[in-house]
């Protein structure tokens, strides 16, 4: 490739990308297009950038208490005679149904809590069956 030509499609890249990079930082400060802010009694949120703030912190709050979680989905794994055991089908049901209860007194979306435990259980319920055989096959 013809160096020069290679340096001018770098800048031109570079300068399409810092502007992007700009225009997403001006979309994260910018005043909402329409509304007023409503969580926290309205002390919250000015901008995309404090609603983007808040989601990180609580997404730091989510993953401590699923590692917590994990910690006892591991420890069932104790009760099962194997690793087929792990599947509960109705056990899920009971949680579904609870986690629904709890999210409509929260005021999150049943439809949310659903879809979102059933995927968090389909993972710990994997996780569940490599951690029996992890400690199985250590003699645990």
């Amino acid at each position: 490739m013809n160096h020069p030509l290679f340096v001018l499609a770098v800048l031109f890249v570079s300068g399409v990308v810092q502007a992007q990079a700009q225009t997403a930082d001006n979309a994260a400060t910018h005043p909402a297009f329409w509304g007023s802010p409503s969580v926290d009694g309205g002390k919250c949120c000015a901008n995309l950038l404090e609603v983007r703030a808040n989601i990180d912190r609580l997404d730091h709050e989510i993953i401590r208490l699923m590692a917590e979680r994990g910690k006892y989905v591991a420890e069932a794994g104790r009760f099962k005679a194997n690793p087929a055991a792990v599947s509960a089908p109705a056990r899920v049901e009971e949680i579904i149904v609870k986690v629904k209860g709890i999210a409509g007194e929260s005021g999150l979306a049943e439809s949310v809590a659903e879809r979102t435990y059933r995927a968090m259980i389909a993972a710990f319920e994997d996780y569940e069956r490599e951690e029996w055989q992890r400690r199985n096959a250590k003699g645990q």
